[in-house]
């Protein structure tokens, strides 16, 4: 199609807009209405979920307090503990 003016290349585009859009209901048209889950299907459904939630804890109980890598004794923790 040869566009002479704005006005014409604005109706075009307009057209050719429509034409996408219609395109696009029929592209992604349903033969009724969409319905949520059953509650089986619901129930079925697995969702993982974080699976390091628990490592500061292990690290703070464990790794931090092993003889190799102290980094204060007893005597400075007390000392710590009475500034606090």
């Amino acid at each position: 199609m040869g566009v002479t003016n704005m006005k014409e290349l604005c109706n075009y585009s307009l057209q050719q807009k429509k034409l996408r859009a219609r395109g696009h209901r029929l592209k992604h048209a349903h033969d009724g209405m969409c319905s949520g889950l059953t509650n089986v299907e619901y129930n079925r459904v697995v969702t993982r979920q974080k699976s390091t939630f628990s490592k500061a804890r292990k690290f703070t109980h464990n790794r931090m307090w092993r003889d190799t890598h102290k980094k204060f004794d007893t005597k400075q923790l007390n000392i710590i503990k009475k500034c606090i």
